[in-house]
C-alpha cells in the first residue's frame, strides 16, 4: 500500500521506526482542509464586500462635502446641464455634468483648470480630461471599471457610478424652462432653502451601474409615470437604442463629464435594482434605462427619464442625502417612500426609519 512517510517523535530509548499516513488518511486530511476553506471563503468574500461598501459610502461622503463647498461658494447647487433657452444642439455637444462642476472641490483642480465649462465637454477631448479615470466617482464593486472606446477602438470617455437626483420622471421642459422635482436639473440654480422637504429626507446622489443599456429619443410619453417596467418597455417604439452584446454597445453612465440624465443622473420611477426588462430585436433581454429626449436636442419636446438606481452590493444601494449624510437603502424600500426621497418639495412626511 502506498504510504507517505513522516518521521515522528519517539522515546530516546525506544526502537527507531518510521510511521506514515495511509492514502485514506491523507485524503481525509485534504477533505477537511477543503471543507475549512469552503467555510472560510464566504466569510472572506463578505469581508471584502463590506470593505467595498465602506469605500463606496466614503466616495459619496466626499461628493457630499464637495457639493456643500460648491453651495458655500456659489449660493446654489450646480445645474445638471446648461443651455440657452430656445437653443437646439447638434451632434453630442454635451454640457458639463455636476461631476465636472464640482471637480475643484474634489481635489481635482488641475483637471478643472484644463477645461472650460462654457464649452461642450466633447469639444475638449484633446485635454484628456473626459477620458480620465476619476476614482472618487467609481464604486470599487463596479465590474466594468474600464475606459469606453470609440468605434476606432480609441479611448473616448470614462464611466461613473453615482447618479445625481433628477427627480421622479420629468427632467426638463425646454419650452417653459421647468425642471424636474429633484435637486438637479437643466439650468438649475436651486438653493438649500428650495429643498423644503428637508435635506435629510431628499436624495442628492445614488449608485448606478456603468455601461447601462438604454433607449432614447421617442415620442413624448407624457407626464404619467410608468406603472411598471413593462409599461416603460412599451414606449420603445421608434427609439434609438444604446444596447447590444458588446460592452461598448451599452453606453449609459459611461461619460462622467456629460450632464444628460442617462450619463450623470438617476430618477425614482422604479425602486433600486428593479429589473427593467426589454427584449430587443436581437432576441436578447436587456436591463434598460430610458431618456425620452436627450436634453438640448429639442427646443420644444420635454425630457422624461427612467434611470434606475443600481449597484453590485447584494440587496442594497448606497445613497447620499442633501444634508451630506449617507444611507444604505434596501431594494425592498416601498415605492412611495423611494419617490418621496426623490422630491425636494413634495410636502410628504416620512419617518427616517422607513428608509
Amino acid at each position: 500500500m502506498l504510504r507517505v512517510f513522516l518521521r515522528r517523535w519517539r522515546p530516546v530509548d525506544g526502537p527507531s521506526r518510521l510511521h506514515g499516513f495511509t492514502l485514506v488518511e491523507l485524503l481525509v486530511v485534504i477533505t477537511i482542509i477543503g471543507i475549512l476553506i469552503a467555510l472560510l471563503l464566504p466569510a472572506v468574500q463578505a469581508a471584502r464586500e463590506a470593505a467595498r461598501q465602506v469605500q463606496c459610502k466614503n466616495n459619496l461622503k466626499q461628493i457630499g462635502i464637495a457639493l456643500h463647498n460648491y453651495v458655500a461658494a456659489n449660493g446654489v447647487f450646480p445645474p445638471s446641464f446648461c443651455i440657452q433657452p430656445g437653443t437646439t444642439l447638434t451632434g453630442n455637444n454635451g454640457s458639463w455634468s455636476v461631476h465636472g462642476r464640482i471637480l475643484p472641490y474634489m481635489e481635482q483642480g488641475n483637471a478643472y483648470d484644463a477645461v472650460r465649462l462654457d464649452v461642450a465637454w466633447d469639444a475638449q477631448l484633446s485635454t484628456g480630461v473626459p477620458t480620465m479615470r476619476m476614482p472618487m466617482y467609481l464604486c470599487p464593486s463596479e465590474v466594468n471599471d474600464r475606459v469606453r472606446v470609440n468605434s476606432s477602438g480609441d479611448p473616448y470617455t470614462y464611466p461613473q457610478n453615482y447618479g445625481f437626483n433628477f427627480g421622479t420622471w420629468l427632467v426638463w421642459d425646454p419650452a417653459t424652462g421647468q425642471g424636474g422635482d429633484g435637486v438637479f436639473h437643466v439650468n438649475g440654480r436651486l438653493t438649500t432653502a428650495a429643498i423644503s422637504d428637508g435635506t435629510s429626507h431628499t436624495l442628492a446622489a445614488v449608485e448606478v451601474k456603468a455601461f447601462t443599456s438604454y433607449f432614447r429619443n421617442t415620442a413624448d410619453p407624457g407626464p404619467q409615470v410608468p406603472s411598471s417596467p413593462a409599461a416603460l418597455a412599451a414606449l420603445a417604439g421608434g427609439a434609438g437604442f444604446k444596447l447590444g452584446p458588446n460592452i461598448n454597445d451599452n453606453t449609459g453612465h459611461t461619460e462622467w463629464a456629460d450632464g444628460r440624465v442617462h450619463h450623470s443622473g438617476v430618477t425614482t420611477v422604479f425602486t433600486p435594482n428593479t429589473p427593467v426588462a426589454y427584449v430587443h430585436t436581437d432576441g436578447r433581454e436587456y436591463d434598460v434605462d430610458f431618456n425620452s429626449q436627450q436634453e438640448g436636442r429639442s427646443a420644444t419636446q420635454r425630457t422624461f427619464a427612467a434611470v434606475t438606481a443600481r449597484s453590485y452590493h447584494p440587496g442594497v444601494v448606497n445613497a447620499l442625502l442633501t444634508d451630506g449624510s449617507t444611507q444604505t437603502i434596501s431594494d425592498s424600500i416601498a415605492l412611495p417612500v423611494w419617490r418621496t426621497l426623490g422630491t425636494r418639495a413634495g410636502d410628504e412626511v416620512i419617518p427616517s426609519s422607513s428608509f
